[in-house]
């Protein structure tokens, strides 16, 4: 399980989280929802070590995380999809994948060519690019290829920030049914942000509102959804 206690993170004298308390459950998807400027993004940032707090705890199967690289992170099973579609464009398809599993290549040669055969399973047109420039990519098979660089590490935890982020509806539908395929599957534990609260909580088990940087509702997914006052004050819906 991934623990989060009374965790402030800041950038000078802005306070973008402030006390954010959180769990996400094995096995399970939990979203972190919110406006623009809510401090999702910041959140999982945190998580991975790409942002140091300023105090809090954050813990992964009972663990300490805060302090530590990224790149230790990433070993101890934590995998992060950052917002933007990001890959390398002047490499190939194949290349960007492939790039994810760079530390596990030498103990674990055999099972890096199986996860790269599932990640073609999951999204069948990036093996049909699988030799193309990143850069030539549509965005919906940009956000493919970033969390199939992600899945090849084998996490046990999938930070994904914001897939939907300018893609197409039905684009946006198949990324999150296979998302959640893979979780539903495999035990892959989600910690999915998302600024579409309505596509995030379909799918998700339990949500939580973000709302400047703090936590103003932690509930089951459904629960948060039926909710329209809450819709109404936090997300203008």
């Amino acid at each position: 399980m991934l623990k989060i206690e009374n965790l402030v993170t800041r950038f000078g004298s802005v306070v973008a989280l402030d006390g954010v308390s959180l769990a996400a459950q094995e096995s399970k998807i939990t979203t972190v929802i919110g406006a623009n400027g809510a401090g999702k993004s910041t959140l999982l940032r945190t998580i991975s070590g790409l942002e140091r707090p300023a105090s809090g705890s954050i813990t992964w199967q009972g663990q300490s995380i805060v302090g530590l690289h990224p790149e230790d992170i990433v070993r101890m099973g934590i995998g992060h999809v950052p917002e933007g579609h990001a890959v390398i464009s002047e490499l190939s398809v194949e290349e960007n994948i492939a790039m994810g599993s760079l530390f596990r290549r030498r103990k674990f040669k055999d099972d890096v060519a199986k996860a790269l055969d599932e990640v073609y399973e999951l999204f069948p047109r990036l093996q049909e690019r699988r030799k193309q420039m990143a850069g030539t990519l549509s965005g919906g098979e940009r956000q493919m290829l970033a969390i199939s660089r992600a899945l090849v590490a084998r996490p046990k935890l999938l930070l994904l920030d914001e897939p939907s982020l300018g893609l197409a509806p039905l684009v946006v539908e198949q990324i999150i049914d296979s998302v959640n395929i893979l979780c539903r599957s495999t035990g892959l534990t989600v910690l999915l942000v998302e600024q579409n609260a309505n596509t995030a909580l379909g799918v998700a088990d339990h949500g939580v509102l973000l709302a400047l940087g703090k936590v103003v509702a932690d509930r089951p997914a459904a629960e948060l959804k039926a909710d329209a006052n809450l819709r109404a004050a936090y997300l203008g819906y």
